[in-house]
């Protein structure tokens, strides 16, 4: 179990992790989300030993990290997959970190075999790719077949196939007891991996809860309500008695209601009374992203703006404007190209005869320059005037 006592790291002025507590407990998946600038990452280096805390303390198993006995055998972690030798190949540099651990080398080509990088096993690490980069990661933090695992952005690179299997790798290690610590922005994948959240913003804890009961407590489910749209009244008529009942409406820019504090079979009910027929009522739940973007919109340090162009673009002077824009005319006489193999000539349709274009008109003829009156040729060279 990892526990979290009144963490606390100062830079200078700036306080990138303040006062936090939290435990991470074994068995299942616990999600570690925030903004960019949060303080995840610092968060994970004290954790790990890589970070003095300003004030506070971290442990894994009741120990600080630096005090474990051989703790590559405890603690796993994967926090950065560029951190590789890039000359050594995959299985020297697993090699290497066994041998510092006392972890015999068959159990390289275990992890290799787990991650998938057997047949690559040989290759250089500077020419992987970043999914393959990703995979060398987690192999190395499997090595030593530790209790506790730590990930920050383990599918970052990773194709559809590789989250999916990070995904089942993660559900797996938490189904044996391990404890498992995962840092990630992809909202999407953590609701699918995740037991469990930690958000913190600006280096405070904001929630510390089941992932089900954070969507729950920061999102409000509505019901998707529409009426024929061929007869507004009947929406207007629908609006005015879910709003008598209790609900509160909101209209949709597709035409729908979104209705709200009143459940489905009542505004069933409702429409019924009012006689009112609908062609769809629909739940609908809130997604992590929502809750999550909700909760985190006061705590977010780097937020975009519009995208200003005007002040971007040159002064045009006065009376300038832009030319007309010329519609694009199809180009005549084009036929799709053959099947190989066959004569395109031959495949071409024949052509009509041509038809004699009529003469242009000539310019009329410039009057004759008139020519200078003969007289003695000029000298080119001096000494042609002697």
């Amino acid at each position: 179990m990892i526990e979290a006592v009144g963490l606390t790291k100062r830079y200078g002025a700036k306080t990138a992790v303040h006062n936090l507590s939290f435990q991470v407990r074994p068995g299942t998946v616990t999600g570690f989300l925030g903004p960019n600038g949060s303080g995840k990452s610092t968060t994970m280096r004290m954790i790990l030993g890589l970070d003095q805390p300003t004030a506070g303390h971290v442990t894994i198993g009741g120990h600080p990290f630096r005090e474990l006995p051989n703790a590559p055998r405890q603690v796993g972690a994967l926090l950065d997959a560029k951190a590789v030798h890039g000359g050594r190949s995959a299985r020297n540099h697993l090699l290497s970190l066994a041998q510092l651990s006392g972890i015999p080398a068959r159990r390289v080509d275990e992890v290799l075999g787990v991650v998938g990088l057997q047949e690559v096993a040989k290759r250089r690490s500077k020419g992987f790719s970043l999914g393959m980069g990703q995979r060398l990661g987690i192999a190395a933090a499997l090595l030593g077949d530790p209790q506790v695992l730590l990930f920050d952005e383990p599918v970052n690179g990773l194709d559809p196939e590789g989250i999916l299997w990070v995904r089942n790798l993660m559900k797996q290690l938490a189904a044996e007891g391990r404890t498992v610590f995962v840092s990630s922005h992809l909202m999407s994948e953590m609701a699918l991996t995740a037991d469990h959240l930690i958000v913190i913003g600006r280096g405070q804890l904001l929630a510390d809860m089941p992932i089900t009961a954070f969507i729950s407590h920061n999102s409000a489910d509505f019901a998707r309500v529409r009426t024929p749209g061929t007869d507004p009244a009947q929406r207007e008529k629908l609006t005015a008695a879910l709003t008598e009942a209790g609900g509160q409406v909101m209209s949709e820019p597709d035409g729908a209601l979104r209705v709200l504090g009143l459940p489905l079979p009542r505004i069933s009910d409702v429409a019924h009374e009012a006689d009112v027929r609908l062609w769809e009522l629909s739940p609908h739940q809130a997604s992590l992203e929502e809750a999550y973007m909700r909760m985190t919109q006061g705590a977010v340090d780097y937020r975009s703006t519009d995208d200003q162009k005007a002040g971007l673009q040159p002064a045009m002077p006065p009376g300038y404007a832009l030319p007309p824009v010329v519609p694009e005319v199809p180009q005549q006489g084009w036929y799709a190209p053959p099947p190989p193999g066959q004569n395109p000539y031959a495949a071409a349709p024949a052509a009509a005869p041509a038809q004699p274009a009529p003469p242009a008109p000539q310019p009329p003829a410039a009057p004759p320059v008139p020519q200078a009156p003969a007289g003695p040729a000029a000298p080119t060279k001096p000494e042609d005037a002697r």
